[in-house]
């Protein structure tokens, strides 16, 4: 399965389980992995036949704009939902990082692999 990648998008969204936290937009870091076949695309040299990374791009800033989560894992969670369903990915790895949660790390997240059969 060929891989469409979207590395370091960043995102501004309320996220935490801290009271200040849900009062204030915080940075999170993705990187996607998403399973496609390319060729029909490549043959065609045709954007509507593969992924629209600039369209899921958009579609995810949208998602954070407008919703809350207590944790990372939630927002992974439904992220991948959304990107499966919305999108018809049938594969994919997500990387989510908070940079600057803890003062020793540069960055903590999660990342998980979904796949549909």
């Amino acid at each position: 399965m060929d891989q469409v990648m979207i590395e370091g998008l960043s995102l501004e969204t309320v996220i935490g389980v801290y009271d200040w936290e849900r009062k204030v937009r915080q940075r999170l870091e993705l990187d996607l992995e998403l399973g496609t076949d390319i060729r029909p695309a490549a043959r065609a040299d045709d954007l509507s036949q593969t992924l629209d990374y600039a369209a899921i791009c958009q579609r995810l800033s949208d998602y954070a704009d407008a919703n809350a989560h207590g944790l990372v894992e939630t927002f992974a969670e439904r992220v991948a939902a959304l990107l499966i369903d919305e999108f018809g990915i049938r594969h994919l790895r997500l990387t989510v990082r908070k940079p600057g949660a803890v003062a020793a790390a540069r960055a903590v997240g999660v990342r998980i692999e979904r796949s549909v059969d």
